[in-house]
């Protein structure tokens, strides 16, 4: 890898850590002023878990290569081959050890955003414990299912190779992490949700932001770091299709603010500085698998259409009766889907419109169910244990006065 993609790599790789504050600020201004540092921890906390454990073993468990010690080809690679990956070190191959640094970011931007769903109510220890086993049996695997490939280029995880396992002319699309990064959060969203019960008082209009303007710094972070998501790892790949990816995130997001604003507008008759900034986030993510393989008039299409479902979709929570505090699965699992099965039409050359088929569609159908399948259900024993044992919720006195000074021991806002 030359001098200009290693600095690209190492750029893209920095603003996506960069994300993981970003997503405590978006998460942290939307919770009550007495549990904004407890929602924020979660995110560091994840930072300093998650970056270890990928290093140590994380990062083998993606490895699904004939020859990489694979412990079953395309489901799970041996997190024993390298143990903190001084061979690799060793070898001192830059475009490799910082492919490692890159694949951290997304592992620890995942797990950040699962923690939207239990805000106001979650004790820091169990969670903690929770995101150490849930990146080992859900994030670590799944995303060698989707990204695993061999030295040729050849897919390897089971579900990157999906469509040449059918037979089919295509095969699965996600260039960035529809499935596993936005769905596979959004599954675990859900189920830990589930397993701690709704917030005391939980109703429509009963929780409102307490700082707009720490939750719209966090929307900003997100948006340039989106860039490096989306365009890091054409670095792996001599630049390919870097403008088409930039471009098209770029006006995925700029039309998901206008679907968003326009149904609030729509809807309660004006539009909110929260929903702009939703927007936006509903069509980053929508684009999320697609910024590769679309024009950018698809892009525009898709990040409208994500903007627009995903403010219906938040109202989801309260005629279902669950309790995903920050709109984890309206945003991430609705928005990647969107993403993901979009493709199934408009993807260029592969989709349905292009090529009179519906191969591309099956694909991206099969995986990201499959994925949240198994996200959910993974996320749902793990949770359900932890509260069983030790209990991740927090006692109803500490919810009520706010989770800060019980979990860590400091306030938010200490006005003199």
């Amino acid at each position: 890898m030359d001098s200009g993609n290693l600095a690209w790599y190492l750029v893209a790789g920095a603003i996506v850590l960069f994300m993981t504050p970003g997503i405590a600020f978006f998460y942290g201004g939307m919770v009550k002023a007495k549990s904004v540092v407890s929602m924020m921890m979660m995110s560091f906390g994840a930072m300093g878990l998650v970056g270890v454990l990928w290093v140590l073993y994380g990062y083998n468990m993606g490895l699904m290569s004939p020859g990489e010690g694979n412990l079953i080809p395309g489901l799970l690679g041996n997190p024993f081959a390298d143990i903190g990956l001084s061979a690799m070190a060793s070898a001192d191959d830059n475009g490799t050890l910082l492919a490692v640094f890159y694949g951290a970011t997304f592992a620890i931007a995942t797990t950040a955003l699962v923690s939207g769903a239990i805000a106001d109510r979650a004790r820091f220890g169990p969670w903690m414990l929770f995101a150490g086993i849930w990146v080992t049996l859900v994030y670590f695997p799944v995303q060698g299912w989707v990204w695993g490939f061999d030295a040729d280029g050849t897919p390897t995880g089971w579900i990157y190779a999906l469509g040449d396992t059918l037979g089919f002319s295509t095969t699965t699309i996600d260039y960035a992490g529809g499935t596993a990064v936005h769905i596979n959060a959004a599954a675990a969203a859900l189920a830990l949700a589930l397993v701690l019960g709704k917030r005391i008082g939980f109703a429509k209009g009963a929780h409102q932001p307490h700082n707009v303007p720490l939750t719209l710094i966090g929307v900003a972070i997100l948006i340039v770091g989106w860039f490096g998501f989306n365009g890091g790892a054409a670095a792996t790949a001599g630049f390919d299709g870097l403008g088409r990816i930039i471009l098209n995130t770029f006006v995925a997001a700029a039309a998901g603010i206008l679907g968003w604003v326009l149904v609030e507008r729509a809807k309660d008759g004006k539009a909110t500085s929260i929903g702009a900034g939703s927007g936006a986030i509903a069509g980053l993510v929508a684009i999320t698998p697609a910024c590769y393989s679309l024009t950018p008039g698809w892009s525009i299409l898709l990040g409208v259409i994500a903007g627009a479902v995903c403010a219906f979709a938040i109202e989801l929570k309260y005629k279902l009766g669950f309790d995903d505090s920050l709109d984890v699965v309206a945003l991430h699992g609705i928005g990647g889907l969107i993403g993901c099965w979009f493709l199934g039409f408009f993807a260029t050359d592969t989709g349905l419109l292009f090529s009179g088929n519906f191969e591309q569609l099956i694909v991206q159908v099969i995986a990201s169910t499959a994925v949240a399948i198994y996200s959910f259900g993974i996320t749902w024993l793990i949770g359900t244990g932890i509260e069983k044992t030790i209990g991740f919720r927090v006692q109803n006195a500490d919810e009520l006065a706010g989770v800060d000074v019980a979990q860590h021991g400091e306030d938010g806002y200490v006005l003199a």
